[in-house]
């Protein structure tokens, strides 16, 4: 069964939007020709995600989103994990004069982008990358449903 899931891991959070995450990030996969199979979104804090970098990708240091995509071919339905470190999305809300709404917004999206196969590794990409939230964003606060 096709499904986005959204679940909170050892953190005080309360995440109550998952329908209208879930049909948002649908609608934005479909931009791409794409389809979303198993996505699992986890919401958790910066030591576990600092964790799961150092463990996974040999990176120490902390960061809002890890992406892990699970498909087996390009050609398969959208599949992986996606962990947001609420701490860090909160401080970069505050870092950018935005409201923890948007940015959570941001890194949900951004997470489901890295799965189309946006990179933000290069300067050139981060940019392409941003232009693309920003599109999903204009969907999600923008459309009237």
């Amino acid at each position: 069964m096709k499904q986005v899931y959204f679940d909170v891991h050892e953190i005080e959070f309360q995440f109550n939007e998952s329908e209208k995450y879930s049909q948002w990030l649908q609608q934005v996969a479909s931009l791409y020709s794409q389809e979303i199979g198993d996505l699992h979104y986890l919401f958790c804090s910066d030591e576990f995600v600092l964790a799961l970098n150092q463990e996974h990708l040999q990176h120490d240091y902390y960061t809002d989103i890890l992406t892990f995509d699970y498909r087996n071919a390009e050609e398969e339905p959208i599949s992986g994990e996606i962990f947001i470190s609420i701490d860090r999305v909160r401080e970069n809300a505050a870092e950018f004069g935005v409201s923890f709404e948007n940015e959570l917004a941001r890194v949900i999206v951004h997470g489901l982008l890295h799965l189309i196969g946006f990179d933000d590794l290069e300067e050139e990409t981060e940019s392409e990358m941003r232009k693309e939230e920003d599109k999903a964003l204009e969907l999600m606060f923008h459309v009237k449903h």
